[in-house]
């Protein structure tokens, strides 16, 4: 049995998928995920300006309803996104008709959408389709979900991570998809992470956003953002820890990273964990990738540099297809870092390629370094492929992921709407 075929969510949900024919080849297209009760819930989404209305629909939903979702309800083959006030009227409509099924409130269902943009969702079908899912919840578990969700993803991103807080056991399980307009902030995405861990909605809306900052908000494909980007963190309440609560109500203001609750930062590192392990399984299936590329920045003078010219890097099409075609060429991770913005100075940096431990220095405080080719091309043949680049001027580092560009990404994208 396989990852996929034992993948569950958190305690305290239940999932099923269906195919309601919003996709021409007839695969599963519909996705719930419902709570035995009432969640506390937030939510991180796309900053574009261009926001599909189940976008601008959660976000009302969780600014007046955080302390009491019960559901989310997704599809995919359409974007419902540039779609006017009619696409806002069947966004809350798929929330009532998931409402009317499982007994509650519309304004405790959340709603997902991704596909193609500008298109009406076709109602009828959905409407049969919610009718399918909330009649048989537990036919098809989490798994199915997640393959439900995706569009141009040759596979589902699941991803579990348990930790122990004052002797109780704290489950995260979520997942997402992605494949292809995928860059910050965020990245065509989506994803649903469940806990059972019993948090206030403010303190679960910053632990996302810290955890999003370092995972979904560090990826790239193809250096598009998307229209309907959005990562849903739901907790059923089921696991009360006093550990990671106490204090909170005195300081709940304070942003959770630097707070001096050894619990909380527990959590809050599980969390990003799962989202890190999600936003590499999107990168690595990028439109037409055949590898993952890790890009590590160190030696920044804070975290904004390094990001800038980790991010400038990522989305070179220069470097992605030196990748794709196995060639060593610094010149080009050089070039891009240069013209990233970041104040660098270029006889500070020193370039490797390869893992820790058989890494291959090819640049050495700005002047080419003595290696051989051959040896760093064959770097370049592995996958992941790493790339790591100090710049030699301060403590800040990160990491950002992304992949390779090939000729069926240019295939997939040519005719994604015929």
């Amino acid at each position: 049995m396989n990852e996929l075929e034992t993948f569950s969510l958190a305690p305290g949900f239940r999932a099923a998928a269906v195919a309601a024919g919003l996709k021409k080849d007839g695969a599963l297209d519909m996705a719930l995920v419902a709570a035995d009760g009432p969640c506390n819930a937030a939510g991180v989404f796309t900053t574009n300006l261009v926001k599909a209305a189940p976008v601008v629909y959660d976000q009302q939903v969780l600014a007046s309803n955080s302390a009491s979702v019960r559901a989310v309800i997704a599809n995919a083959g359409c974007a419902n996104a540039v779609t006017g006030p009619q696409g806002m009227e069947n966004a809350r409509r798929m929330a009532e008709l998931t409402a009317y099924a499982l007994r509650c409130q519309p304004d405790e269902v959340l709603v997902l959408s991704t596909g193609v943009i500008g298109r009406q969702l076709p109602m009828e079908q959905v409407t049969q389709g919610i009718a399918t899912l909330t009649s048989q919840i537990a036919t098809k578990g989490a798994s199915a979900a997640a393959q439900a969700i995706m569009t141009t993803d040759t596979r589902p991103k699941t991803a579990s991570r348990t930790v122990n807080i004052g002797g109780k056991t704290i489950t995260i399980a979520g997942f997402a998809k992605g494949a292809g307009m995928i860059h910050p902030n965020m990245a065509t995405m989506l994803s649903v992470i469940t806990t059972d861990a019993s948090i206030p909605p403010n303190v679960l809306q910053t632990t996302l956003q810290n955890a999003v900052a370092r995972s979904f908000n560090r990826i790239s494909v193809d250096g598009d953002m998307s229209t309907n980007d959005t990562v849903l963190l739901l907790a059923s309440n089921q696991v009360s820890v006093s550990e990671i609560t106490a204090g909170l109500a005195d300081n709940a203001d304070m942003p959770v990273l630097g707070r001096p609750f050894a619990a909380l930062a527990l959590f809050s590192e599980a969390l990003t964990e799962v989202c890190i392990n999600l936003a590499r399984q999107v990168a690595s299936d990028g439109e037409g990738a055949t590898k993952l590329i890790e890009i590590n920045v160190s030696g920044a003078i804070d975290g904004a540099m390094a990001h800038l010219v980790a991010n400038t890097i990522a989305t070179s099409p220069l470097v992605k297809t030196a990748v794709h075609g196995g060639d060593p060429n610094w010149g080009r991770v050089l070039a891009a870092a240069g013209r990233s913005g970041a104040a660098i100075d270029p006889a500070r940096i020193t370039l490797r390629f390869g893992p820790a431990g058989s890494e291959i220095t090819v640049l050495q405080h700005g002047l080419p370094a003595a290696y051989v080719e051959s040896e760093a091309a064959a770097l370049f043949r592995q996958n992941p492929v790493l790339i790591h680049i100090d710049l030699g001027l301060g403590e800040a580092a990160t990491t950002v992921w992304t992949c390779d560009f090939s000729g069926e990404y240019v295939n997939i994208n040519a005719h994604y709407t015929t």
